[in-house]
């Protein structure tokens, strides 16, 4: 291929638009590389991660930039992650990559098992990931993934520590206190004592390599979420909240907590919004209406999507099985693929915000 179209190639290149960020990928520094050899072109990008949900229509828009440049001429796209920096101690959770807390202000919203859908659907989508069930005080995974009366198994390692090995269902490492708890023993703890447990299913679990941790974190702004935004590298938080304005205050405290400690906040996803009848298809919004979208205007954060109240939620945790996973569970799947498609485009402009502080993103 002459020297003057490859040129053309790169240039043509450099202005597709990165689809979650608005960016050129010449201004982000995304071309590694351009070769033509053996008959084919071979062009190298390397992009701010998560990448399983912008590779292809990046790679779409690339192909459709270059059509006619390139003929008959085969043309080959290999993406790779930009490394990101942490800012704590690589000790703690090495082996993650992206460390998301989902939490509300209130219990009873739903927190649990939409912490559950999100990350097996981080799965589905080809990713590793773990759960952590930190609500010491309620542990659900047990419950939400049919794991009732599972012991946690351990070993030891080079030192002689007790290192507990998550369980693993639907794709997911899970670690819950559950696990350790008999099912109605409480636990009955201080403080110190609260954020000691926690700590334990960060630190003495053999979580091993992960693309996503998803802490599943207790209602409220107490002990475990100040220890968790102190001591782990969170690359953000999703609250969950109802449309009712008792819920949504509460939110508003957990958006200053998590803002004081510097966690970015991903965003708010609404659940119970409103209810379709099965008979003849009306939606009736039960606890209100718009909160969660009128919210995520007040306080500057974005609005990642709404659930339904749905039986079919209720009824496929109470068999431990996601509801992402369940056969009759195809509407609410989509609608997680979306709330999760959102809160990692909010993730990667985190990202990029973080390197580039000064750059605007194009929303």
């Amino acid at each position: 291929m002459e020297p003057e179209r490859l040129q053309q190639i790169r240039e043509r290149i450099a202005q597709v638009l990165d689809p979650d960020l608005g960016v050129p990928l010449g201004e982000l520094g995304a071309l590694h590389d351009l070769q033509f050899q053996d008959g084919h072109l071979a062009l190298y990008l390397e992009l701010i991660p998560p990448l399983p949900w912008v590779a292809q229509p990046l790679e779409r828009a690339c192909r459709e930039a270059i059509a006619e440049l390139l003929g008959d001429i085969p043309f080959h796209i290999y993406v790779r992650e930009r490394p990101l920096s942490r800012s704590t101690s690589p000790s703690v959770l090495s082996g993650v990559q992206h460390l998301i807390a989902v939490a509300s202000g209130k219990g009873g919203v739903g927190k649990s098992t939409i912490a559950a859908n999100i990350a097996v659907t981080l799965a589905r989508a080809g990713t590793t990931v773990g759960l952590l069930d930190a609500d010491i005080y309620g542990p659900s995974a047990p419950t939400l993934f049919g794991l009732q009366g599972m012991p946690l198994h351990a070993r030891k390692d080079e030192h002689g520590r007790v290192i507990g090995i998550p369980h693993e269902r639907y794709g997911i490492r899970i670690a819950s206190m559950g696990f350790v708890l008999q099912r109605e023993q409480a636990a009955i703890l201080r403080g110190p004592l609260l954020a000691g447990y926690f700590m334990t299913l960060v630190e003495q679990m053999d979580w091993g390599e992960l693309d996503f941790l998803v802490f599943d974190l207790p209602p409220g702004t107490g002990d475990i979420q100040l220890t968790l935004a102190q001591k782990v590298p969170l690359s953000g938080a999703v609250l969950v909240t109802t449309p009712q304005e008792l819920s949504l205050a509460d939110v508003r405290r957990s958006v200053t907590m998590f803002r004081r400690v510097n966690v970015p906040v991903l965003g708010i996803v609404e659940n119970m919004s409103y209810f379709t009848c099965p008979r003849c298809g009306h939606r009736e919004a039960i606890f209100g209406e718009g909160g969660g979208q009128r919210l995520s205007e007040e306080l500057n954060v974005p609005f990642l999507g709404q659930l339904p109240l749905d039986p079919l939620l209720q009824r496929s945790s109470d068999e431990g099985i996601p509801v992402v996973e369940h056969p009759a569970g195809t509407h609410l799947r989509h609608l997680f693929a979306e709330i999760v498609h959102a809160l990692v485009r909010e993730l990667r402009r985190q990202y990029y915000r973080a390197q580039s502080p000064r750059l605007e993103i194009s929303l």
